[in-house]
């Protein structure tokens, strides 16, 4: 509890928020109880990506309740990948687990991912296969991935699950060359990591829709521009 914020840890559990003041307390207690409960040295890093309704207020509390808590904060509303890239790169874990603040993929799957990293991958990352998706939203993922697959990453079912646990030091490697602020993000990152490559293992998550998803119908498109521009920052996918 009293290490220093230069120590490093094993684990960093990054959360991007954007307008989650209602969320954050059960979320923040349930990821710190389930923490709590394992043998590692931990930090819970928040960041707040310009939100509006107060986001910042609940990890101030949590953060001077337990020093192993932190509150990164942007200005503006930059991007969901902008605000992981913040944490990431803020991050101490020999580990670093990104999940997203509804918990559609409870903090308790951690156990699964952290399997996966077992064999010797540079990754682990979440993937909803087989879960239930709003009929809505499930047209435009699938034509989504067929795309993501045939631009810029391989071999990966789902890209775009809001939980993945990295080796620390190479995700921050990653991060710190990675340009995309959107939700096209996770895309970015594993095709960096691809093309270094560091294997990733795509590993089964439970997985549960959650109200109050920011992401709209016209941000798919946006996410396929993204896409693009990966292609053309990192060049073809390896073959």
């Amino acid at each position: 509890m009293n290490a220093s914020i230069s120590d490093p840890v094993e684990l960093t559990v990054v959360i991007p928020v954007y307008n989650e003041r209602a969320r954050l307390p059960p979320t923040l207690d349930r990821v710190r109880a389930h923490l709590d409960g394992g043998p590692d040295r931990w930090e819970l890093i928040v960041v707040d990506d310009g939100s509006t309704d107060g986001s910042a207020r609940p990890v101030r509390a949590a953060a001077r309740r337990d020093p192993r808590v932190r509150l990164l904060r942007t200005p503006a509303n930059r991007g969901k990948g902008h605000a992981v890239r913040t944490g990431v790169l803020a991050s101490r874990g020999r580990l670093v687990l990104v999940t997203d603040a509804d918990l559609a993929t409870p903090v308790e799957e951690l156990a699964r991912l952290r399997d996966g990293l077992a064999p010797g991958f540079a990754a682990a990352i979440g993937s909803r296969a087989g879960a239930h998706r709003h009929p809505l939203r499930l047209a435009p993922a699938r034509l989504g991935r067929l795309l993501i697959r045939a631009l810029a990453v391989r071999g990966i079912t789902d890209t775009q699950c809001g939980f993945k646990l990295f080796d620390g030091g190479r995700a921050r490697a990653a991060f710190a060359v990675a340009r995309v602020d959107g939700w096209g993000f996770d895309v970015e990152i594993l095709c960096l990591f691809a093309r270094r490559g560091w294997p990733v293992a795509e590993i089964p998550v439970r997985w549960t829709h959650r109200p109050g998803s920011k992401i709209r119908p016209v941000d798919y498109a946006k996410v396929l521009g993204e896409v693009v521009l990966v292609r053309l920052r990192h060049g073809r996918r390896p073959a």
